[in-house]
C-alpha cells in the first residue's frame, strides 16, 4: 500500500447505465426476450448479489446506477416475471444435458463446469423468487436505505439531440421520470442522457424533412424542468466548454469565454470537477460530470481493458446455438476454434490484481490532480451495465474487489454522485458543445445515410401526432383520448435510439429495422383510429383488433397522460 495522506486525495464515482430496448413480446431468440433474460441472470442479479455483501460488511459502495425507464417497465411485466424462471430452469436443463454429454465422451472439465452451470442456474432461479420475483425493487430498497443511488432518463431511450419538437423531448423525459418514480417509490435526483447525447439551446435545423431553422429548448433545460440535478456526458464536451460564470459567496458572476483558458486554479473543463450548465449564459441550473477516459478504458479499452484477459470466461464461443460458455477467452486473436477450456482457479488471482490497478489508477489520476490545483476531484466512471457480468463474466467479481479496496484506502473517498456534489458544489458554469459517447463525439452513428429514412419517418409521426394532439377532442372524448394514448405509446417506443444503434454496428441489422417499422405501422393505425372515432364512426372490429393487439405487445407505461406532450 502507498504511504496514507494526510487527507484524501479526492472522490470515485462508479456510474453503470441499464438500459435494454422494449423487447417483451417482440421475439424470442436471436434477439428478444432472451436479450432481457440474459442481462437479469448475467448483470442484474450478481450486481445485486454484490451490493448485498458488500453493505453486509460493512463496505461502502460508490455505484450510481442508472435503471433506464424502458428496463424498469420490462422487469415490472408480468410476462417477464412469468418467463424469466422457465428460462432460468431451461438453462439448468441444458446444463444437465450437457454434462452427461461431456461425461459419455470422458471430457471430464467441461463436465465439472457443466454442473456448474446448473447449480449457477439453479441458485439464481432461488435469488430470483427470494426477492419476490422483483428486481427492481430490491435496488429501490438499497437506494432507499442509502446505500447506492438510482437514476432516471428518457422513457424509451429517445436520442435527444435529433429529436424534432420540444414537445417530444420533454415528452420523453417526463414520461421517463414517471416510471422511474412509480417503479422505484422514490424520483431521483440525477439522470442518464441516452448516449449521453447532448445538444445546447439555441437555432436548430432538422436535418431532413423540414428546412426552416427553429429555436430549441438545450438539454439540460428540459432535464431541470423535470427536477433533475445532475447529468453525465463524454470527456470531450467538457474539453469544448465555454466559460461563462463563476460562483462565489454572492452568487453567480459572469465570466469571459476565455477565462477557461488561463484561470488554471479553478479547474475550468477539468473531468474531475462538476460544472454547472447553461445554454443562455446566465447561472446554470443542471450539474454535469464527465467521463474520465484514462480510468474508464482500463476497462472498456480492447486493447488494455480487464475483460480481454485471457483467464476470463469467453464471451462469443457457445456450445450449440443456445448453449453455455465453456471457453476461456485464451489470447486477444485466438480463433474461437482454438479456444482453451475455463479453468475457474485462474479467475481470482486475476481479478484481485487488476481491482487493485484500477484503484491504483484511480488515486494516481486524483494525486494528479490535487497536486496541480490543490482541489477535491472526482473520478467519474459511467459504463453500460451489462459489461459487467454479460460481455465481462468476471465484471461483477471485479466490482466487488474495487469497492472492497477503495474502503481500505484512504486517498480515495468512495461516493454516490449526490453525496459528492452536496459536499463539494461546483463553482463554475459552462456552455457545452454538441455531442455525444457514440463514435466520432457526435450523431454519425444515429444518422447516417442509410439510416436518414427513418429520422424522416419519425420526424413526421411527431408532426402528426402533436397536430391531433391540438386538434381532436381528446380532452372530452373518452374513446379519442385511448387511441391518442396507444398512438403516444408506438410514438414513445418508436423513439428508441436502440432501432439506430443496432443497425450501425450491425448487431440485429433485421430486427432494427423490423421493430422500427412495426412501431410506425402501430402508430398510424393507432391514430387512424383516433381520427375515425373524432368523425363519430362507429368502431368495427378491426379497429378494436387493432387497438388491442397494441395492448397486448406494447402495454407499457400504464400511467400515461397526453398532458406529458403540452407545454
Amino acid at each position: 500500500m502507498p504511504p496514507t495522506p494526510s487527507a484524501p486525495f479526492g472522490s470515485f464515482a462508479l456510474v453503470l447505465h441499464g438500459h435494454l430496448p422494449w423487447v417483451m413480446n417482440h421475439g424470442h431468440w436471436p434477439h428478444g426476450e432472451v436479450w432481457l433474460f440474459e442481462a437479469a441472470a448475467e448483470t442484474w442479479l450478481p450486481l445485486l448479489e454484490v451490493v448485498e455483501t458488500c453493505v453486509a460488511e460493512g463496505t461502502p459502495v460508490p455505484l450510481t446506477l442508472g435503471m433506464m425507464p424502458i428496463l424498469l417497465e420490462q422487469l415490472g411485466n408480468a410476462g417477464f416475471r412469468a418467463r424469466f424462471p422457465v428460462w432460468l430452469s431451461a438453462q439448468a436443463t441444458r446444463a444437465v444435458a450437457d454434462h452427461a454429454e461431456f461425461t459419455a465422451r470422458g471430457d471430464l472439465h467441461l463436465a465439472f463446469l457443466a454442473a456448474r452451470w446448473r447449480d449457477h442456474y439453479e441458485g439464481l432461479l432461488r435469488r430470483f423468487l427470494g426477492i419476490g420475483s422483483d428486481i427492481a425493487g430490491a435496488f429501490a430498497k438499497l437506494a432507499r436505505d442509502g446505500h447506492i443511488e438510482l437514476l432516471t432518463s428518457n422513457a424509451t431511450h429517445g436520442y435527444m439531440p435529433l429529436l424534432q419538437h420540444d414537445a417530444c423531448a420533454r415528452a420523453q423525459v417526463r414520461a421517463g421520470v414517471a416510471t422511474s418514480e412509480r417503479h422505484l417509490g422514490m424520483r431521483p435526483k440525477g439522470a442518464w442522457l441516452p448516449e449521453c447525447a447532448y445538444r445546447p439551446a439555441g437555432p436548430w435545423k432538422p436535418p431532413v424533412v423540414h428546412g426552416d431553422t427553429r429555436m430549441r429548448a438545450g438539454v439540460e433545460e428540459i432535464f431541470a424542468q423535470e427536477g433533475v440535478g445532475f447529468f453525465f456526458v463524454d470527456a470531450h464536451l467538457f474539453q469544448g466548454a465555454r466559460s461563462e460564470g463563476v460562483i462565489g459567496p454572492s452568487g453567480f458572476g459572469k465570466v469571459g469565454w476565455d477565462q477557461a483558458t488561463w484561470d488554471d486554479g479553478r479547474a475550468w473543463r477539468s473531468v474531475l470537477e462538476p460544472h454547472l450548465v447553461s445554454s443562455t449564459g446566465g447561472p446554470g441550473r443542471l450539474v454535469a460530470l464527465a467521463r474520465h477516459p484514462e480510468v474508464s478504458e482500463q476497462v472498456w479499452s480492447g486493447e488494455v481493458g480487464y475483460p480481454g484477459d485471457g483467464r476470463y470466461l469467453e464471451f462469443h464461443k457457445k456450445h450449440g446455438a443456445e448453449g453455455l460458455r465453456y471457453w476461456k477467452v485464451t489470447g486477444a486473436k485466438t480463433d474461437l476454434g482454438a479456444k482453451h477450456p475455463y479453468q475457474p482457479d485462474d479467475v481470482k488471482g486475476a481479478v484481485y490484481t487488476q481491482s487493485q490497478h484500477f484503484v491504483a489508477t484511480v488515486r494516481a489520476v486524483l494525486q494528479r490532480h490535487q497536486e496541480r490545483t490543490g482541489r477535491h476531484g472526482v473520478v467519474v466512471a459511467p459504463f453500460d451495465a451489462e459489461l459487467f457480468g454479460h460481455w465481462w463474466s468476471e465484471g461483477p467479481q471485479f466490482l466487488r474487489e474495487v469497492f472492497r479496496a477503495m474502503a481500505h484506502d484512504d486517498a480515495i473517498v468512495p461516493t454516490q454522485v449526490s453525496t459528492f456534489l452536496a459536499a463539494h458544489p461546483p463553482d463554475k458554469v459552462v456552455t457545452l458543445p454538441e455531442g455525444s459517447w457514440g463514435a466520432g463525439g457526435d450523431h454519425r452513428v444515429w444518422m447516417t445515410d442509410e439510416l436518414k429514412w427513418t429520422w424522416e419517418a419519425e420526424y413526421r409521426a411527431e408532426d402528426r401526432f402533436l397536430e391531433s394532439l391540438g386538434r381532436l377532442p381528446w380532452k372530452t372524448s373518452p374513446p379519442v383520448e385511448e387511441a391518442l394514448k396507444a398512438a403516444a405509446r408506438e410514438l414513445l417506443l418508436l423513439q428508441a435510439s436502440d432501432w439506430q444503434f443496432v443497425v450501425t454496428t450491425k448487431g440485429a441489422v433485421d430486427y432494427g429495422f423490423r421493430r422500427f417499422c412495426e412501431h410506425l405501422a402501430c402508430f398510424d393505425r393507432a391514430c387512424n383510429v383516433a381520427e375515425a372515432r373524432a368523425k363519430g364512426e362507429p368502431d368495427d372490429a378491426l379497429r378494436l383488433l387493432e387497438l388491442e393487439d397494441i395492448r397486448l405487445h406494447d402495454g407499457v407505461f400504464p400511467d400515461l397522460t397526453l398532458e406529458w406532450w403540452r407545454a
